[in-house]
């Protein structure tokens, strides 16, 4: 199984973290919220999880480079090893991170 680029699920967590941060600190703005339900959804799917919760925790060990990494039926797989191609340009950083 191909597992995403960790320069993109570090991008969406750093991304989601900023969102929940701006969202804790004004609950009833709703462009704040959707902006976070929309970096929840997109590291769900990176992550191959149902919860935004939980793909976040997960994307947190496959940035640590775990053992176990995500699986699609439920289980865990050990990596084998690969390596990956370092980022040549760094992630710009978004409006709520500033």
């Amino acid at each position: 199984m191909l597992l995403p680029a960790k320069t993109e699920v570090a991008r969406c967590l750093r991304g989601y973290r900023a969102w929940e941060r701006a969202m804790l600190a004004s609950p009833g703005d709703v462009t704040v919220r959707s902006a976070f339900e929309d970096c929840g959804y997109t590291l769900c799917v990176l992550m191959g999880k149902r919860c935004a919760r939980e793909a976040a925790d997960a994307a947190e060990q496959y940035l640590r480079g775990g053992a176990e990494t995500r699986g699609r039926r439920g289980g865990t797989r050990r990596t084998g090893g690969v390596g990956r191609l370092a980022a040549t340009r760094p992630v710009p950083r978004l409006a709520a991170e500033r």
